[in-house]
């Protein structure tokens, strides 16, 4: 009897746990069950929500391709501003543009570079560092044009009247703040280990920073210069109040300057049909000059990315 007994209360308790297993999978099943649709509708709102994105991009792309294709032409690289009702191109605009580019990269990429040095290595103590990135983050989403009016009243008003240096300054304001972060991410990514061993050889702090630390973050660092190249190509507003613009070729950085910028704006609100097409031929050429720096700057960052 005893044995019987004992052999019922076992299969009872084997029913009991068969049926609790049972419950749990079940239940587990159903979270899972849950989860996958969950996961399912959030996979489809992100998918359309990027194609919804990717459909604007691409419209707008093919609109520039349609309307500054035709506007293509030897013209536009060799002959300065037209009349209306002549026949002319960009290259006093774009000449502009590249010197004021090019100068507003020399003077913001030294600052920016010592800046992210600084926050990189010497900042992990004191005041001065979280200032100093508080005030990087607000130059890094302020207004472009609030930093045109600030150069203009800075220095456009001291010195009487526009000039290509004004508007180099006001765009070194503008790529200062992407080359300070980008330069202190990149330093940071690169390992103590490296720093120790240098400091090991006896090798003082400037040349470990130097040879060590900025070597390692090379690509980095170009990354975000040519970022800021990118943000500081189509920078109109900051024109407006420091270069102005000239409907002639001009290489003195002393007096106003043409640039692509402006000159799109003020073909574009024209009434005349040639001085458009330039326009959209302008904004071509921003548009595939910014997408080449873009993706060169992505690649150098994968290419970083993989040699960790």
């Amino acid at each position: 009897m005893k044995d019987a007994d004992s052999m019922s209360q076992a299969s009872m308790t084997q029913s009991i746990a068969t049926s609790g297993g049972n419950s749990a999978l079940s239940s587990n099943s159903a979270v899972y069950r849950r989860r996958r649709l969950i996961n399912r509708i959030n996979m489809v709102a992100s998918t359309l929500t990027m194609a919804f994105g990717l459909f604007w991009l691409f419209w707008i792309l093919f609109t520039l391709l349609q309307h500054g294709l035709s506007g293509i032409n030897w013209q536009v690289f060799t002959q300065s501003t037209p009349p209306p009702g002549s026949t002319g191109g960009l290259a006093n605009a774009i000449y502009g543009s590249l010197v004021m580019t090019a100068a507003g990269i020399s003077l913001g990429t030294p600052i920016g570079i010592l800046a992210g040095v600084y926050l990189a290595e010497f900042g992990q103590r004191g005041w001065l560092a979280p200032a100093t990135r508080f005030i990087n983050d607000i130059l890094l989403s302020a207004p472009s044009i609030v930093i045109g009016l600030f150069v203009y009243e800075i220095y456009v008003v001291s010195v009487g009247h526009f000039s290509g240096w004004a508007g180099s300054f006001a765009l070194a304001i503008l790529v200062i703040p992407v080359v300070v972060r980008t330069t202190e991410n990149m330093l940071r990514l690169v390992p103590n280990s490296l720093r120790e061993a240098a400091a090991a050889l006896g090798a003082p702090q400037w040349k470990i920073i130097l040879m060590v630390t900025l070597r390692s973050a090379k690509a980095g660092v170009l990354t975000g210069i040519l970022l800021a190249v990118a943000r500081i190509s189509g920078e109109t507003a900051p024109l407006l109040f420091t270069a102005l613009n000239n409907q002639f070729f001009n290489t003195n950085m002393n007096q106003p300057m043409a640039n692509l910028p402006i000159v799109i704006f003020q073909f574009a609100m024209s009434p005349y049909e040639d001085w458009h097409t330039l326009a959209w031929a302008g904004s071509l050429l921003i548009t595939l000059s910014v997408l080449t720096l873009n993706i060169v700057a992505r690649w150098m960052g994968s290419q970083k990315t993989q040699s960790h």
